[in-house]
């Protein structure tokens, strides 16, 4: 999928995934933040939860992402909250990107975990720069029932793409890790993070007739809006603490 039909569709959204500013805020208090921790956020997006915890408590991190459009919402929002010398923001392929060994507190990547191509690859790129006794935070979706045919057809995934929360704990445990907290979203998350980008694509689409990527973008739009409405009572998200076993 276009990254540039993404960058369109999350214009209104300040948090790329289906949390919202109390979750991000639950998941801080949760994760035992103090100054002087460091975060490193892989698939950042704009930035807001590095941003918001430097603010609120004190840490220090690194905000990797490919998007020079989130990427700069990250860098403003940095300077909003007056937390420009305890974030930093890298663009780079996250899946590539190299960070100090051990050199961080807590290491996250929430809703991009195709970066690994799965769970288990996502959470061995993210190994490396996790201190002793820190921190994964990990956002996926599960299935909260099984998905009728139209919903994958919709997506154009395969129902093992994601699997139900024990089958995700299953997941972490052949990856070694220990599945110690979540935070999980639900219906209103979903519709806050999937319906403003209708209206962000729809404007998108009156402003620009004559662009090349109208049609996709159209398109784009058709298929996310049917897609979050069929499956809106089968899938759940949720932003799960682990500790390496």
């Amino acid at each position: 999928m276009s990254l540039r039909f993404h960058e369109i569709a999350e214009s209104r959204n300040r948090i790329l995934n289906p949390v919202s500013e109390h979750h991000v805020a639950l998941l801080g208090e949760l994760t035992g933040l103090s100054a002087g921790r460091r975060l490193l956020d892989l698939c950042c997006g704009k930035g807001e939860m590095l941003c918001t915890w430097a603010l609120r408590h004190g840490v220090h991190g690194v905000g990797v992402d490919i998007s020079d459009v989130f990427l700069a919402a990250a860098h403003a929002r940095a300077a909003e909250l007056g937390v420009t010398d305890q974030v930093r923001f890298v663009r780079g392929d996250a899946a590539r990107y190299v960070a100090e060994p051990a050199s961080f507190d807590v290491v996250s990547c929430l809703g991009a975990t195709w970066i690994g191509d799965g769970l288990a690859g996502t959470i061995e790129l993210m190994r490396p720069a996790l201190r002793d006794g820190g921190l994964l935070l990990v956002g996926e979706p599960c299935w909260t029932s099984p998905p009728p045919q139209e919903v994958l057809d919709a997506f154009g995934f395969p129902e093992e793409m994601f699997t139900s929360l024990p089958g995700t704990l299953d997941r972490f445990t052949a990856a070694g890790v220990e599945l110690i907290e979540m935070v999980l979203a639900d219906g209103g998350s979903w519709d806050r993070y999937v319906a403003p980008q209708w209206w962000a694509l729809d404007e998108w689409l009156r402003a620009n007739p004559d662009d090349p990527d109208h049609d996709g973008v159209r398109e784009f739009l058709t298929r996310s809006r049917r897609g979050h409405l069929l499956a809106r009572e089968h899938l759940g998200w949720g932003v799960f603490v682990l500790r390496p076993a």
